[in-house]
Parts: structure tokens; sequence; C-alpha cells
């Protein structure tokens, strides 16, 4: 464990980080990634909570829509159910096809290309942003619904309070804020379950009325606007409560943290998710017909009908009704958990391969990734502020990126099966079912932004298209770095061939010691060393190679990656230490994991400085000939950060300038 952990000497503040954070996580140890995993049923709570929340707002923006054409609702909700089984269906050959997770921005990249991915991962991004602020401002409308409408104007507040909070719980870890908000998941299922089943059962009496009823509403529209007009009104109702199909590729994209066996804990998780959506969303539906339930001013439409089914049982029916709509308030919190899982994880993939800045692929000592949790969470504030908590508004931004990336996903599934089918044997209902599955989310995304593009969808897919162009950008530089550093590359093996071989010291540590910081054998690392050979030369007698290895999103997928960093690591240090001695060095290496470099670095650095107390700590640092800030965002800057800790402490510490053109 850390010094900043076991050190009597804590601050204030880094005691109250030790307690809300938690302490950090062993990644040594064989069995963390089965601490941190998931079974099922968690994993229903933490990622399938999103695609069941949006029961609260999908269905009544779909009710909503339909107008005086209620008649409709029936199909609507059948329909709605139909949806939802299939979309679910078709992500469950995406979960087999891509069992380490990723979602939409994999199967994009892998299916169509980088660029596609690109755009299903900027996309995916932008609409986890947009989870979190519906989620938490449908919590918040759930909660004011029994509220006086004078508090109203105290419901952003309180929204953007809700996001700090969930940020906190996230940071400290995925399974620790679950495991917190299982309770709510299970009060939610059960409020619901007796909401739909007493809305159907009391009114079932009137059964035959209310066939009657449509068979009038579908005369009458017949004759008025006919089948054309219907089937416009149909199509807009459905979609635009879209936002009922949300949520459901969260599954897929958090593959991670699902426990082995992955694919059948996945594929058993969407199948709970489903069969919980399309009986909630397509049953409220059904119900809001049979209850004939109107909108009010500050009040959601789920919170009208749970008055209007238990109004009749007095007080006790007054606290049932008021523990429904808190229950669901309470699960749009948890849903705005499937954000702050997914989107850092979508953010990692995209850093690993360079179309963001590399530090958001970086763990946090609680194996978390903060920086995109913190990002995410800002982004959320920013546009709960921008819309003033309209959910109208945030609903329809938000379903335009999901049915994107849902159609990029569908899509290159598709291609992948006509493509492989014989090769594959993938049978023809398979294939079917997942060109339906890309049919209707195209349909719903299409129709969407025709209907929705002066209403919000325009700020949706700028600010969708301005994050594409920052990842091109990104992505152009560290190509350009990268053919920089390449020519750095072709110095090992001329290197290699042209040194002629020393007859190397012995080890002393009361010698003048130089240790090196290096990440992997490259071009940098010897360039760094040759350097040091040079601005010193014939001072340093020993040279000890240090190296830090750390687990990021790329390495840590099935708890197996470790052991594989450390052989990995070794073999890089042996080449130093063979090339040290062909200089005539006496040489050494030393290696520790982590998940930060910054912190695993320095402390093995002050523990290698009181083993050679003459010593000096090198480490190269890449040089731009014009430095922007955009250098310091994009590369670490690892060495500089780590020179301050070791100069607060006294040790000596040497930057040398690697300069890139």
């Amino acid at each position: 464990m850390s010094d900043e952990y076991d050190s009597d000497a804590m601050s204030i503040f880094q005691r109250i980080r030790l307690k809300v954070i938690g302490p950090p996580r062993d990644i040594r140890d064989p069995h963390i990634f089965h601490k941190i995993a998931l079974i099922p049923f968690f994993a229903w709570v933490g990622l399938g909570a999103d695609g069941l929340s949006s029961s609260a707002y999908g269905p009544e923006e779909a009710f909503r829509t339909l107008g005086s054409h209620i008649w409709m609702a029936v199909f609507l909700g059948l329909t709605t159910a139909f949806t939802v089984i299939v979309i679910a269906y078709t992500y469950t050959k995406i979960i087999e096809r891509f069992p380490q997770g990723g979602g939409g921005y994999i199967v994009a990249t892998k299916m169509l290309g980088k660029r596609a991915g690109v755009v299903s991962g900027s996309a995916l991004i932008v609409d986890y942003i947009l989870t979190i602020t519906v989620s938490i401002v449908s919590s918040s409308d759930a909660i004011f619904s029994y509220l006086p409408l004078a508090w109203q104007p105290w419901k952003i507040w309180v929204s953007a309070l809700l996001i700090g909070l969930m940020v906190l719980l996230n940071i400290r870890g995925v399974k620790e804020s679950i495991t917190v908000l299982a309770p709510i998941f299970m009060v939610f299922i059960a409020t619901h379950v007796i909401l739909l089943g007493y809305g159907l059962a009391s009114r079932a009496g009137a059964a035959q009325e209310i066939v009657r009823n449509i068979g009038i509403g579908y005369k009458s529209d017949l004759s008025s606007i006919g089948m054309l007009g219907m089937a416009l009104i149909f199509l807009r109702a459905y979609s635009l409560g879209g936002g009922t199909y949300t949520g459901i590729e969260a599954v897929s994209n958090g593959m991670q943290i699902m426990r082995e066996p992955k694919v059948r804990n996945g594929k058993k998780t969407m199948a709970y998710l489903a069969a919980s959506l399309a009986i909630t969303a397509g049953g409220l539906l059904v119900v809001y017909l049979l209850t004939s339930v109107a909108p009010e001013e500050g009040r959601t439409l789920n919170a009208t009908l749970a008055d209007a089914l238990y109004g009749g049982f007095g007080g006790p029916g007054r606290i049932l009704a008021f523990v429904t709509i808190f229950s669901e308030g309470a699960l749009l919190l948890v849903a705005s958990q499937a954000g702050f899982i997914d989107a850092p994880r979508v953010m990692a993939n995209m850093a690993v391969d360079s179309w963001l800045p590399r530090r958001f692929a970086d763990f946090s000592s609680r194996l978390t990734m903060r920086n995109g949790i913190v990002m995410i969470g800002v982004f959320a504030v920013v546009m709960l502020v921008y819309t003033k908590g309209s959910i109208s508004a945030l609903v329809v931004m938000y379903s335009i990126n999901v049915f994107l990336t849902f159609s990029l996903s569908e899509f290159g599934m598709v291609k992948h099966f006509i493509q492989n089918r014989r090769t594959e044997k993938i049978p023809l209902r398979s294939i079917l079912a997942q060109a339906l599955g890309f049919v209707l989310s195209a349909l719903i995304l299409c129709l969407t932004i025709f209907e929705k593009f002066t209403e919000g969808g325009w700020l949706t897919l700028l600010i969708t298209g301005l994050l594409i162009f920052l990842c091109m950008a990104i992505k152009r530089h560290y190509l350009r770095v990268g053919t920089a550093l390449k020519k750095l590359d072709a110095l090992l093996a001329a290197v290699e061939s042209e040194t002629a071989k020393k007859r190397a010291r012995k080890l002393d540590p009361r010698e003048p010691t130089a240790i090196q910081l290096v990440s992997g054998y490259n071009g940098l690392g010897v360039h760094t060393f040759l350097q040091i050979c040079t601005a010193f030369p014939g001072h340093y007698k020993n040279f000890i190679f240090a190296s830090a290895g750390i687990v990021d999103q790329e390495l840590f997928k099935d708890g197996e990656s470790v052991p594989q960093l450390l052989t990995d690591v070794d073999a890089a240090l042996q080449r130093y230490i063979r090339l040290a001695r062909r200089y005539g060095y006496a040489a050494e290496a030393r290696a520790a994991v982590g998940t930060s470099v910054v912190d695993t670095a320095a402390e093995l650095c002050r523990g290698l400085s009181k083993e050679y107390p003459n010593s000096t700590v090198f480490s190269g640092n890449l040089v731009f000939s014009r430095e922007r800030l955009v250098h310091r965002i994009l590369h670490n800057e690892t060495a500089f950060a780590v020179q301050r800790r070791l100069q607060w402490e006294g040790i000596t510490n040497v930057v040398m300038p690697i300069r890139v053109r």
C-alpha cells in the first residue's frame, strides 16, 4: 500500500478522501477481478436500471403524443414491448460476439471501420452524459410531484447535488455503489408490480367497454384523417417514445464488470432487463388508457395514475402512491449509474485507440476510471443547467444518439452475418432478427430527428459532431508523435549492433548510481540512457532501471493480465541491463505494478534512493518545438509529476529532454 495511506502524517484532506473514496485495492490480488465483478442480479441493478427506469418518461411521452387518439395506446403498448424484445435479442448476439464489452464503439470499429467506430463512440459518450442528466432530472420530477409547486425552482439544485453524490459513489467503486442502491431497485419492482397488477385487475370489468371505445376511435379517425393519417400519428408517438428503449445497450457496453462466465451472465442480465422493461413500459401504456389519465401541471403521468388508482383507499392509498412514485424517482437515480459505469469505459476504449487523451484509460487506486467519471459528471451538470431541467428537451437530445449507436451496431452485425453466414453457419432467423432491429432503430432515429430537429435535436448532432472532430484531431496528433518516436526506435538496432562490448562492473551501492525510469524497451528509453552517458561521462558507475507496470482499461479485463504485464516489464528491463553492461556499467532492474504511473514510479524511486544513497533519478520527457496547452493535456508529463514528488522528499531528480519535431 502507498505511503500516502499508511502514513500517520496524513493531512485532514487525505483522511477525508480516504473515508469517502475508500482505501486503494491491491492490483496484485489474484482474486481482485472476482471481488469487483458483478453477478447477473447486481448487473441488472447497475446496468438494467437505466433501461427499466425509462418507463418513467418514455411511455408518458408516447402517450402524450397520441393526444386525442388514445385508443391507439393498446397497440402502442404491444409494439413497444415487441421492440424491446427485438432490440434486446439482437444485443445478446453482440454479447456473444464481443464478450469483453465495449458495446457500440467496439462493434462499429470492428464491423464497419475506425471512422464508424469514432462516430459511435462519440455518440455514446454524449448519450451517457444525457443518460445521467435525464435520469437525475426525471428522479427530481418524480419526487417534486408530491411537493408544493412553490418548491419547483429548487429542482435544478437538487438535481446537481444528486449528480455530485453519484460521482462520489462511483469513484468508490461500481460494486459498492450498486450494493447501496439495490434496495431502491427492489422497492421499485415491488411497487410497480402492484401498480400494474391492480390497474389491470381493477379495470378488467370494463374490458368490453374499452374494446368498444377502441372500435369507435378507429372508425372516427378512419373517416376523418384516413389510414395514412392514423399511421403517421402512430409512428410519431412510437418514435417520440423512443426514450423507452434507451439503456438496453448498457449491458453489452459494460460486459467488463460481468462475472465469469461473462457471456452466460450477460445474456441472463439482458433477459432480466428485456422482460422487466417490456412488461412495465407496455403495461403502463395500457393502464393509461384503462384509467383515462390526463397530464397535470408539475406532476408526472405516473404520479397522476397512482393517485387515480389508490385514491379510494384514503390514507393508506396515498402512502402507497407516494412510495410508488418515490421509488420511481429513486430508481431513476440508480439508472444514472449506467452512465457512470459505461461512459468511462467507452472513453477508456477510445483512449487506448488514441481517439481521446490516454489518461482516460487509467484506473484510480479503487480500480475505477476516476478521470472519466468526474468529466462525465461535470458535463451532466452543464447539460442540466443549459436545458433548465426540461425533461422533454433532454429526452429528445438523448434519444437521437441512442438510436444512432443502435443503428450502427445493428448494421455492423447484419453486415458481418451476411458476409460470414456460410463459414460460421449463422441461422437465417438471426440475420432477419438483426435486420429487423436495424430497421426499427433507423426508423426511430430518422423520425426523431425529423420531428425534433428544431427542438434540441440540432444541438445533439452539433455536440456529437464537434466531439468527433476533436477525436480525429487528437488521433492525428498521436499519429504524428508516434511517427517521430519511430525515428528514435530506429536507434535500437544501431546501438545494439555498433556498441562494443565492455567488461561490466560489479554493483556497489556506495558508488554514484543513475536510477532511470523507463517504460518498455524503446527508442525513448535508449535515447535517455545515451544522454545520461554523454552528459555525465564516467561519473555514474551503476545503472538501476526502474519500470512502473500500469494496469489500465486495456489490460484489466479478466484478472489474468497482471502476471503477463510483469513478465513483459521484466523482459524489457533485461534488455536495458544488457545494454548498460555492454557500455561497461554495473546494472540492475526493479519493477512495480500499479494503477497510477506517478504514484507507482515515485514509490519505486523512493525505495531505490534509500538502497542507493548516492543516486540520482533520471527520466525522459517529450519536448515539442512549440509547447502548447494541448500537449500537456494529451501527454501525461509523468517525468515532471514524479520529479515534483521526489523533490519534496529531497531526492535528486533530472528530467532529460527528448525533442519531438
